[in-house]
């Protein structure tokens, strides 16, 4: 792909937003009390409205700076990988999350010596729990990438600057001409400490995706609660990106809508893709519901406290199943549904366990007070067929966005809307990042 293909909009579609674009320029302090914001020019903007779209920055390991370690977050950092891995390299992927065995599987697809290092036992543990962490595990080894699980990195060796090895904690060493860190991310919330806003895991957030009165966040930042699931949580998906930022500027401008999507992802390793839809908490009961993980297609479903949470696997069938995923008001019970509900043959459903059917009839059942809730930590998920919707004029209100264009724990990105649907926003202006857009 090159990259004019993901320029998400040209210098004339910007123009005809009326925007007052702010770019090379980082907001570095804010007073939410007195509705300012300082940029690092100096300059000071006031604001009726704010919404925060920082998004995250990855998390780095001692030697990141080495030649020939790369992450991945931009459009640069993806186009210096690429360059890196046609020229043949060894390749060592640390991590084995969703970008690390995607990025590994890819680099595999090149033909190169690729070792993955995770200190879980298996990839995608932490999602998805052992028994699909050890089928994604098998893919990759049947299609020749090097697993090291188990085991975490020491050090990163180097010669002259460039890195030449990994050194992991049980003393051996990788030999190696490109590192690929994938060790997760973190908020991009750094200047907004102190402006009085609540900082965990985020900008936390109602349900409405508000932070405080007039102030929204939205995207990877935002931790808010999401009522169909009872619980707090922030996701680090594309979907989610696009659709909260919409439902976050229709509350700022007195929408007053809940925000309560089934969290939908997708991952494509090699020539598999494993579609998922719901959230997957600690201590939440896995039951492959249909066909066999052995031939590679397959459904699973998680139960957590008595409902249907989260399912994963064949598109056609979770995708039937996600408008029915509710941990407060469940329409699929887990017991009584995998009593009940059968997927494909009578032979599937005694070899794999009772499935569960995509014509759920059940009518919605009511949560007590004491309905328990799940334990969601970071819960990664994006948002499907969440309706967008026209808006009105801000008048003469001013709006600041705040997105994140770049690297760093600033942020570095503000949209200012100001006297009628006008808006200004600042931020690189080297490139549009994907994932980043402006809507009038």
């Amino acid at each position: 792909m090159e990259p004019e293909r993901v320029t998400l909009r040209s210098l004339p579609d910007l123009a005809r937003l009326e925007a007052d674009l702010r770019l090379g320029r980082c907001a570095t302090a804010f007073d939410v009390r007195g509705r300012r914001m300082r940029l690092s020019d100096g300059e000071g903007i006031g604001f009726d409205g704010l919404l925060i779209a920082t998004g995250v920055a990855p998390r780095r390991l001692p030697g990141s700076d080495l030649a020939g370690v790369h992450v991945l977050r931009t459009l640069d950092d993806a186009l210096a990988l690429r360059a890196a891995l046609l020229a043949g390299p060894r390749v060592v992927a640390v991590g084995a999350g969703f970008l690390g065995t995607e990025v590994a599987a890819a680099a595999r697809t090149l033909s190169l010596q690729v070792t993955v290092v995770e200190p879980e036992p298996v990839p995608l543990r932490r999602p998805f729990g052992d028994r699909i962490g050890a089928l994604v595990a098998d893919l990759h080894r049947d299609h020749g990438t090097r697993l090291r699980c188990g085991v975490p990195v020491r050090r990163l060796r180097d010669t002259g600057g460039r890195v030449t090895g990994v050194e992991l904690g049980d003393g051996t060493t990788l030999s190696v001409d490109v590192v690929i860190l994938a060790v997760g991310s973190v908020p991009a919330t750094g200047c907004l400490r102190g402006s009085g806003l609540s900082l965990d895991d985020g900008v936390v957030c109602d349900a409405l995706c508000q932070a405080a009165p007039g102030i929204y966040a939205a995207g990877d930042v935002a931790s808010w609660h999401n009522p169909r699931f009872g619980t707090r949580m922030r996701t680090e998906h594309r979907m989610n990106a696009a659709q909260q930022a919409m439902a976050a500027v229709g509350n700022l401008l007195s929408d007053a809508v809940p925000f309560v999507p089934v969290p939908c992802f997708w991952t494509d390793q090699y020539d598999t893709r494993i579609q998922v839809y719901g959230i997957f908490p600690r201590g939440a009961e896995l039951r492959i519901v249909h066909r066999d993980p052995s031939n590679g297609h397959f459904t699973a479903a998680y139960g957590h406290h008595g409902a249907v949470v989260g399912v994963l696997g064949d598109i056609t069938l979770t995708s039937r199943l996600s408008p029915h995923l509710n941990a407060t008001e469940p329409s699929i019970r887990w017991a009584a549904a995998t009593a009940s509900a059968r997927i494909g043959s009578a032979e599937d459903s005694t070899r794999l366990g009772t499935g569960l059917t995509g014509h759920v009839t059940a009518e919605p059942t009511a949560a007590t007070a004491d309905t328990p809730k799940p334990d969601i930590d970071h819960n990664e998920g994006d948002i499907p067929g969440y309706v967008s919707r026209s808006f009105p004029s801000l008048a003469d209100r001013v709006c600041i966005v705040m997105v994140k264009a770049g690297d760093g724990d600033g942020l570095n990105g503000v949209c200012v809307a100001s006297h009628g649907p006008s808006c200004c926003v600042s931020g690189s202006p080297a490139r549009t990042r994907p994932g980043a857009r402006t809507s009038k």
